[in-house]
């Protein structure tokens, strides 16, 4: 395996602060970078995944933002649920967004099946989002055929292997994908697992996705009040060049689209430096808009009568 660059063990080392908070009955776990007040941005993982896999790349906006990552409700260190919804995944979005105090509007970034609770956050949230970033989330058109790739079949039990080695050796990224950074596979493998009676097994509930009744992603796109961006790995399988000029129409003069160059679908794991610029230039443009400013102004006139305390 690669040695981890001197980069990444910086940024993981990075303490953040772990908190709960209860959302519709559900015990909802968080990670929070920086201190309370700062402009917000809140990271979303993708289907079957948690808040780790931020880990390397929440650091890198510590200095202008106050940062959280969630494990949405049925997976990473949250509590399970009876039935899971698209909706109730959006509330958990934003009650960890305003339990952590994010400053102003927060951005929501999602990647995945992240993106789609994004999207939906957006459409619900209003103004009160400033924007939503979808990170290798297609939206495809009406009725669009594509093959999905490996997929847990409803009902199935969770494996649960003999010791840590076994398990670390089943994990994979879907859809497949090469992957040259082993070290971050290795590190998101070892978060997502959890010892069990018998051994080791996966974090998260096998039932999230039973039910998939979550409706068209471009209705939810025509209801948005915030800004949006696409960022996209150019080798992602979930982006050929007919999602691509598909999503280029429906978003013209709304949202960018940013491609990574030489990183799949899975492309702050391919190409984590790059997406880190990317994204950072992207938050800087919205800061510098004249809607940004006034946000800026009146949070600091709300800050100056009343003040607050760090949570």
């Amino acid at each position: 395996m690669t040695k981890e660059p001197d980069w990444f063990s910086r940024a993981v080392a990075l303490p953040a602060d772990s908190r709960f908070v209860s959302v519709g009955g559900c015990r909802i776990h968080y990670l929070r970078w920086g201190v309370a007040g700062k402009p917000g941005v809140c990271f979303v993982h993708g289907g079957y995944a948690h808040a780790h896999w931020w880990d390397w790349i929440a650091p890198f906006f510590t200095g202008a933002f106050t940062v959280v990552a969630l494990d949405l409700g049925g997976m990473g260190d949250s509590g399970h649920r009876a039935r899971y919804s698209l909706d109730r995944f959006a509330d958990e979005v934003a009650t960890v967004c305003a339990h952590a105090r994010l400053g102003g509007s927060p951005v929501v970034v999602g990647h995945s099946f992240g993106g789609r609770v994004a999207l939906r956050t957006g459409a619900r949230c209003g103004v009160r989002m400033s924007g939503i970033v979808l990170v290798d989330f297609p939206i495809r058109p009406p009725g669009h055929e594509y093959e999905r790739g490996p997929q847990r079949l409803p009902g199935r039990t969770k494996e649960i292997y003999p010791n840590l080695a076994a398990a670390l050796e089943r994990f994979k990224l879907l859809p497949p994908q090469p992957s040259e950074n082993a070290f971050i596979v290795d590190y998101i493998a070892r978060r997502s697992l959890a010892k069990v009676k018998g051994g080791w097994s996966w974090k998260f509930d096998p039932r999230i996705f039973d039910e998939r009744g979550y409706g068209q992603p471009a209705d939810d796109f025509a209801q948005l009040a915030c800004r949006a961006a696409v960022i996209y790995g150019e080798q992602s399988a979930l982006f050929p060049p007919e999602i691509r000029a598909y999503m280029g129409a429906l978003l013209a003069g709304r949202a960018p689209m940013i491609a990574v160059p030489e990183a799949h679908h899975h492309l702050f794991l391919d190409q984590p430096l790059a997406f880190v610029v990317a994204l950072r230039a992207l938050l800087a443009d919205w800061n510098t808009t004249p809607r940004a400013r006034a946000a800026s102004k009146e949070r600091s006139t709300t800050s100056g009568k009343a003040g607050h305390t760090d949570a």
